[in-house]
């Protein structure tokens, strides 16, 4: 876990719910049971700001970081994937982008990383393939100017090959196993009357290291899915983990962000 993962995962699981605001004094404190120093901190904020994630507000006890419009719209995307709030069921459609090869490198990586993450994997080199739309993609492609033609189409071919060919789901289920297990010995490791900084620290890292898997697993619907997926008892652990060492955590944000405003 770098800061700036950090404040993220600090933003959309905890203050996106109270104002989507802190003090930066309050950032250092929420951080520090993560193990990173004030300056560490306040570097991962200032990249924030520059890459347009979070904005310089005033607040009564002081200077703060307000989310920017964007980055609320990726926290709540990012927030209804990791706790499934929308339902999965699926109309067959497939959502197709078809746009030609960014000459430049760096913005290729960008649109490649930004994809992923978004639900998308490449078919071709110009193609790019997911099972949902996602209201993030249009803001992406502006922004590094990229004209994209958009479709909508079924398949009529085997899925279950199409899936293979886009994604690696093999190598996803292996993710989730290990997931599991090292989840099961974090928990454990708060032993039997942990502290509310404790569990807050530790429900940080169950979070952080779940959040990995939006930039891996697309959400594909179940019918797609092989049987006994391991990501199915993974989601089960996460859920049930998640809400119990909440209302700990929750108190420790609390007094934390309590004299900021």
């Amino acid at each position: 876990m770098n800061a700036r993962s950090a404040l993220f995962d600090l933003y959309g699981d905890h203050l996106r719910s109270r104002g989507g605001r802190a003090t930066i004094a309050a950032l250092v404190r929420l951080l520090a049971p993560l193990e990173f120093s004030p300056p560490a901190v306040r570097t991962a904020v200032s990249r924030m700001v520059r890459q347009g994630w979070l904005e310089p507000i005033r607040l009564p006890s002081g200077a703060g970081y307000g989310l920017t419009p964007r980055a609320t719209l990726r926290l709540d995307e990012a927030a209804d994937r990791i706790y499934r709030h929308t339902s999965r069921t699926w109309d067959g459609g497939w959502h197709l982008l078809v746009f030609p090869r960014p000459r430049d490198r760096a913005r290729r990586e960008r649109l490649r990383q930004a994809l992923t993450f978004l639900g998308y994997a490449p078919l071709e080199e110009a193609t790019w393939l997911g099972p949902r739309p996602s209201p993030e993609v249009d803001a992406l492609l502006d922004a590094e100017d990229v004209r994209a033609e958009r479709f909508v189409a079924t398949y009529d071919g085997d899925a279950a090959r199409l899936v293979a060919r886009a994604w690696d789901l093999e190598a996803i289920g292996r993710a989730y196993g290990r997931w599991l297990a090292d989840s099961r010995e974090l928990i454990a490791g708060l032993g039997d009357d942990p502290g509310d900084e404790a569990v807050f620290a530790a429900r940080s890292r169950l979070v952080h290291e779940w959040r990995k898997f939006l930039f891996r697993d697309p959400g594909l619907p179940p019918r797609l899915l092989p049987e006994g997926w391991p990501g199915t008892a993974a989601a089960a652990y996460f859920d049930a983990e998640a809400a119990r060492l909440l209302p700990a955590a929750a108190r420790f944000v609390d007094r934390c962000v309590e004299h900021q405003s």
